[in-house]
């Protein structure tokens, strides 16, 4: 509740804060992924051959997504090679991927006014302030770490990329990548809308707090 209020704060007193928040997670993509119940749900005439349900099975790959995105769109994205932890040292890695992307927004990179957030992870906390504190070396970089767990992942990018790759039988880690990618075809009205979302769920966050907090006798089950 106090990092909704905080993050809520911020936006009351700048206007343009959430303009320049970049979010991160990852998720894990599979060779194949069964339809979901919800893809299976469609009408159907007496005669129509009987439904045949997907069977889960190991898949024979997977491959490890970490994608950074803003209102405006993906900014950066990181395949994790097969074997590899993503652990302190990886994460610096990639971190310092993003900062060098970042070199492609001229207007957030000179001034450092973008704002990063991420989960809270240990190795995303670990190092991640050294890869910023060497760009602001070189007077460029970031203004802020926003280090908490990351809601949009749940009910926006992550679960439009895994709809379009459900029930597809992928031949190679190549084909799964290639299809999703297709992210990179999402609007810039998707991208707001995904971050007005992220700013209501804040908001009953911290109003449901409130209730909490000034209510009395109350027990939580």
């Amino acid at each position: 509740m106090n990092i909704c209020a905080d993050i809520l704060q911020n936006i009351e007193n700048d206007p343009n804060f959430l303009v320049n928040v970049i979010t991160c997670e990852e998720s894990w993509l599979f060779q194949y992924d069964p339809g979901s119940k919800r893809q299976s749900m469609h009408w159907k005439s007496p005669s129509s051959p009987r439904q045949k349900k997907a069977r889960h099975s190991k898949s024979k790959f997977k491959a490890l997504m970490i994608v950074f995105f803003d209102i405006r769109g993906i900014v950066h994205v990181d395949w994790v090679p097969e074997g590899q932890t993503v652990n302190q040292a990886y994460y610096k890695e990639v971190l310092t991927g993003l900062r060098e992307r970042m070199r492609r927004r001229p207007e957030m990179w000179k001034n450092g006014s973008w704002v990063l957030h991420q989960n809270n992870a240990p190795a995303h906390n670990a190092l991640c302030q050294d890869v910023f504190d060497e760009a602001q070396d070189h007077r460029v970089g970031i203004s802020t770490v926003l280090t908490w767990f990351s809601p949009m992942w749940l009910f926006f990018l992550f679960p439009k990329i895994k709809s379009a790759l459900k029930g597809i039988r992928f031949e190679s880690v190549d084909s799964v990548k290639a299809k999703a990618m297709l992210m990179n075809k999402l609007s810039e009205d998707d991208l707001q809308y995904c971050f007005q979302q992220w700013r209501i769920r804040m908001e009953r966050c911290r109003d449901r707090g409130e209730e909490y907090s000034e209510g009395d006798n109350i027990s939580i089950v």
